[in-house]
C-alpha cells in the first residue's frame, strides 16, 4: 500500500473568493453612491460647496479604488488545499 496524497480542488473561485468579491462590489457602489450628485435646489446657480465636496472629490474615489483592490484580491486568492489520502 502507498500513501498517495492529491489536491482536490474542482472549482476555480471558491466561497471564500465570492465572499470577498460581495465585499469588493459593496465598497464599490459605496463609493459611486457616495460620489454621486444631489439635485441643486436652483439649476441656475452653481453651488461649489455641493460639487466640490470632500466626500466627492476624495472619500469616494478611494473607497472605490479600495474596492477594486478587494477585488482583485479576491480574485488572486488561492483556495485552501483539501488533501486527500488514500
Amino acid at each position: 500500500m502507498s500513501d498517495k496524497k492529491q489536491n482536490v480542488n474542482s472549482a476555480l473561485f471558491t466561497k471564500d473568493n465570492y465572499t470577498w468579491m460581495i465585499i469588493g462590489g459593496i465598497v464599490i457602489a459605496l463609493g459611486m453612491f457616495l460620489m454621486s450628485g444631489g439635485k441643486s435646489a436652483d439649476p441656475r446657480v452653481f453651488n461649489t460647496n455641493e460639487v466640490y465636496s470632500t466626500t466627492r472629490i476624495t472619500i469616494a474615489p478611494i473607497l472605490i479604488v479600495l474596492g477594486l483592490l478587494v477585488e482583485v484580491y479576491a480574485i488572486f486568492k488561492k483556495p485552501k488545499a483539501v488533501v486527500v489520502t488514500q
